[in-house]
């Protein structure tokens, strides 16, 4: 099969590259939004302020963003990026911040509302420049020429699409990464193997994708055998960036979308969502592509079986017992969430386009049962 794939942001990853704010922001102009979570981040906000007024820029600052803030917030960006005539803007924080910051960057040239954006219009425009300084690191959407959100009308996952990247920088600076170094942190890292999986697994995996994947997993790997306690930011940097340029150049899976759609409707953080889907996606993985889970369930510290498909069968035990050794749930039982009220998102994330490139059939049934198995 051919390959064609274009690179376009500018990425730094490293320790201090925060401090390339300026440099790189001043090429699209002299004002800038930052777009930035809301709490602990005030000293990291004010940093990058700093950072942008020495380059001779002006910071325009909106920093109410919760990972728990609807979507629709970056209307309020949109409007403030307008009224003071913004060259650029700067998502600083998590994944909601990247999401909304995506989100401001396509609808502030032709303003239009999120809910406008929602029904496809302003899709195939030109975007405001738009660099991102993630502190829980990169999503398999980064690279890609779309992304999903959750439509706040209905609470349900949709995909918006761009005419070109959506970044123009992104800047990876080990040191944003606080999150390491709590009791969440193996949750990400398990969270980040799972997702770099399924994009391994793809039907649209090529040799690039499997080659930028296998690096990414062989990494994560090693950041979950060294435990809760392990965890360095140098290689969740690299496995993080090498797992969403695998995914670009692939395609995310189920459990991508799925997870979005329960964290959504629940109180239950999404690398907890992705932990506890990942081994019942493994077993309808292992069929699906056996020698693929086989490499996989040897990363894991698998026994290599006499025969591919004996190998492969381990995966999901493999996967069972790391959670266990890193205290990470087998379900979501705990938050007591209603099927009723995931049975229709988890729906609609089955309609997606890009679920075109699952490597298992993803009917109905089988996400009642994955469903019914995890909640």
């Amino acid at each position: 099969m051919d390959i064609s794939f274009k690179f376009d942001p500018q990425v730094l990853i490293g320790s201090d590259t925060l401090s390339m704010a300026g440099t790189i922001a001043k090429r699209h102009g002299s004002r800038i939004m930052v777009a930035a979570s809301q709490g602990p981040d005030l000293i990291l906000v004010n940093r990058l302020k700093e950072i942008l007024e020495d380059s001779g820029l002006e910071a325009i600052v909106f920093n109410r963003i919760e990972e728990s803030s609807s979507v629709d917030l970056s209307d309020n960006i949109v409007e403030l990026a307008i009224t003071s005539h913004c060259d650029a803007i700067i998502g600083l924080g998590g994944l909601k911040t990247q999401i909304i910051s995506r989100m401001a960057a396509i609808m502030t040239p032709v303003k239009i509302n999120s809910f406008e954006l929602f029904e496809g219009k302003g899709a195939q425009k030109k975007t405001l420049p738009l660099i991102a300084i993630p502190t829980t690191g990169m999503d398999v959407f980064s690279l890609a020429d779309y992304f999903i959100a959750v439509d706040p009308r209905n609470r349900q996952v949709k995909s918006i699409r761009s005419a070109n990247s959506f970044y123009t920088a992104i800047i990876l600076d080990n040191n944003l990464y606080r999150f390491l170094s709590t009791a969440d942190a193996a949750a990400f890292v398990f969270e980040g193997f799972f997702l770099a999986a399924e994009a391994y697994c793809s039907t649209r995996a090529n040799f690039l994708s499997d080659t930028l994947l296998e690096k990414a997993l062989s990494i994560y790997a090693k950041l979950l055998r060294g435990g809760s306690g392990g965890i360095n930011p140098e290689g969740f940097s690299q496995a993080n960036f090498l797992s969403s340029l695998g995914s670009a150049a692939s395609s995310p899976g189920f459990g991508a979308a799925l997870s979005t759609a329960i964290n959504a409707r629940s109180p239950a953080p999404k690398p907890l969502c992705s932990s506890v889907l990942f081994p019942h996606v493994a077993e309808r993985l292992i069929n699906a592509r056996p020698e693929k889970m086989a490499r996989i369930a040897s990363m894991l510290g698998g026994t290599k079986g006499a025969s591919v498909a004996e190998s492969a069968a381990s995966a999901a035990d493999c996967i069972r017992r790391i959670m266990t050794a890193l205290n990470i749930p087998p379900n979501l039982k705990s938050y007591r969430i209603s099927i009723d009220r995931i049975m229709a998102a988890a729906d609609a994330v089955r309609k997606l386009d890009f679920m075109a490139n699952s490597p298992w059939p993803i009917s109905e049934e089988e996400v009642f049962k994955i469903l019914k198995e995890v909640l």
